[in-house]
């Protein structure tokens, strides 16, 4: 009974030994085909919302947007917008903090974005990038957010975005989300983000590309097509699926016709090319020679003017992904 009991304490302290700890557990998995959506940490004509207010209609929800720090340069600063805390009748940074948790709680994920149409990070030297990573990285903590968005849409330097990236991923460990919204022009061939996407798609999440507010693209049938259509969505997302594996894909649409300049399509539109994309059915004029089940799901911005139309665009949305296999 002895020499039981000792090879028994053997095979528990080996096995112990090549289990994962509580520091190296993998992190949530994200739903299979989640539904992500912008929360706007500003005041336009879309409703303003606290995060305790967003739907449960999504998954993960990324917050918009950091600052570039006047004062050191290359970093980013975080709070509640002081517009946005009047116009909600107060709103703090503590109350903030915790409809976060609160939310993630509930299983949601969450991620910081830097960029934007208006903003701009320099990443041009080396302490620029220290100063980001810097200061995002304490931003993460404070906040308990998961990651980060790239919607850097002006004078993308790869190289230092890519280190900036890869020293938070080293900081944060596994559970890193990393997400990226480029325009349709950064992933045709040759644009700037495949050559970032190329440099970090090992540690990449998701890629909603903002197919919206662009001119007729390249679809990766050799055929041009024009925004706001089933064509334009499933051409273009065939681009990025010869590059990243599906779960790394998602579709970015914006949820009103007031929430972009161009491209809105209705529900419907999206819903169709969702099953084009991962079942081959209810396509236009391109149809993917196979269909990719595991595509990762749908972006919008934003969810606050899907909130703005009583949340006309993700309710059946949502409901399409649920249905998906």
């Amino acid at each position: 009974m002895t020499r039981r009991l000792a090879a028994f304490a053997a095979a528990v302290l080996t096995a112990l030994a090549f289990a994962p700890t509580a520091s190296a557990a993998a992190p949530q998995a994200l739903p299979k085909h989640q539904l992500t959506g912008y929360w706007q940490n500003f005041v336009n004509n879309a409703q303003p919302l606290r995060i305790s207010d967003v739907s449960a209609n999504y998954d993960v929800i990324v917050l918009a947007f950091a600052n570039a720090d006047p004062a050191r340069p290359g970093a980013v600063t975080f709070t509640v917008d002081p517009q946005l805390a009047t116009t909600l009748g107060g709103y703090s940074d503590e109350q903030l903090k915790a409809d976060i948790a609160a939310k993630k709680a509930e299983g949601k994920t969450f991620v910081l974005s830097i960029g934007g149409e208006k903003g701009n990070i320099d990443l041009g030297g080396e302490a620029n990038v220290a100063n980001f990573v810097d200061s995002v990285g304490k931003i993460l903590t404070d906040y308990g957010i998961d990651g980060l968005d790239i919607d850097l849409e002006h004078g993308l330097n790869v190289p230092n975005t890519t280190s900036a990236i890869q020293q938070l991923r080293d900081q944060v460990g596994d559970g890193f989300v990393l997400t990226m919204a480029p325009q349709t022009i950064d992933v045709q061939p040759g644009g700037s983000y495949l050559e970032l996407i190329n440099n970090v798609k090992d540690i990449l999440t998701v890629v909603h590309t903002q197919y919206y507010n662009s001119g007729s693209m390249n679809g990766c049938d050799g055929q041009v097509y024009s925004q706001g259509s089933v064509d334009f969505i499933t051409a273009q997302a065939c681009n990025l699926l010869q590059v990243l594996r599906p779960d790394q894909v998602s579709l970015g649409l914006p949820a009103s016709a007031s929430a972009a300049g161009s491209g809105y399509v209705e529900p419907t539109v999206v819903n169709n090319a969702l099953s084009c994309l991962t079942a081959a059915t209810d396509c236009g004029q391109y149809t993917p020679e196979q269909p990719h089940p595991e595509l990762s799901g749908v972006m919008t911005w934003s969810i606050n003017w899907d909130a703005s139309s009583g949340n006309a665009f993700s309710d059946p949305v949502r409901a399409h992904l649920d249905a998906l296999p």
